[in-house]
Order: C-alpha cells, then structure tokens, then sequence
C-alpha cells in the first residue's frame, strides 16, 4: 500500500478492505466494501451484515483515549434476522471469546441491530498497524462467518460439527 507516517482516519478506513483481501484466504478476496472517513465497512452478499471497523472517537474511550471498534454488525430491517443472529452468537460466544479474546461481546444494539464486537485503544494509524488490524479483522471474518452462513442458511456448516468428548 505505501502508507508513510501516519495517515489520515480515512485513508486507513479506505485501505482497510484491501489489506483485508490480500490475506491468505482466497475466501476473502471475493469481499465487497463501503467506507466514510470514520469507518470501513466489509461484507458478502447482504451489506446489513456487515463487519466494520468504526473510529468511535475520544467520547467513548476512557479520560479522553481514542478508541477503535471491530465488530460483526447486524443491521438488517427485519428485527428477526437480528435477534436470530444474535441468539446463535450468544450460544457461541465461549467459541468466539477463546478464539479471539474475552474481550469481545455480543449485544442488542440501536434500532433493533445486534453486534458482537470488540473494543480498544486506537494507535497511530500507521501501515504496521494497519497490517495488525486487518489481520485482526481477517481473523474475526474466519471464525464468525461460518456462524452467519449457518445460521442464515438453517444448516449446519460441515466445518462446524459437534464435538464428541473422548473419555
């Protein structure tokens, strides 16, 4: 990408998806994204669920700590697809939290949408960093979208078979 120095909120929220999309999961590359200078926004078929990384801003953050926001959004206009959403990641998120950190939660959100997301300080928006969030976000995309297609889908995904316990 070329980023020297720090760059603007922006042009990271813009770069972001192609850091994304030159993962190693071929799967990825076949990503759709929007962005607005305060946030970039990544999803598959339905743009209303979507992942996003959201510069929240100082107000949000502890005694004046800029703070970033990754997360699975769902913002579909139908309620049920929400709270179905969010039903399976709350059956999951033990999953979810040993994968990627206890820091992550799974909430109702305004105007019936639903998350599950995680939070933190926002660094220099410099390309290393740039580097960690997209890895970051490629991670979370790896482990929550097989919940999506599932739960969507009404099927279990092969991947995602029960495990029997060996005694």
């Amino acid at each position: 990408m070329g980023i020297l120095g720090t760059v603007k909120c922006s042009e990271f929220m813009r770069a972001l998806p192609e850091q994304v999309r030159g993962q190693a999961d071929p799967a990825l590359r076949k990503i759709r994204s929007a962005h607005r200078p305060w946030l970039s926004q990544l999803y598959f078929a339905d743009a209303t669920v979507h992942y996003e990384l959201w510069s929240m801003g100082v107000q949000r953050g502890p005694a004046g700590v800029a703070m970033l926001e990754l997360g699975l959004h769902f913002e579909s206009r139908d309620r049920a697809v929400n709270a179905m959403l969010l039903a399976a990641f709350d059956r999951r998120m033990i999953e979810v939290k040993r994968a990627l950190g206890s820091q992550w939660e799974a909430e109702p959100w305004d105007r019936g949408w639903a998350k599950v997301y995680e939070t933190f300080p926002r660094e220099a928006l410099e390309e290393e960093y740039l580097e960690r969030i997209a890895g970051r976000l490629a991670a979370a995309i790896r482990l929550l979208q097989p919940i999506v297609d599932e739960t969507l889908s009404g099927k279990k995904s092969p991947a995602r078979r029960p495990r029997v316990a060996l005694r």
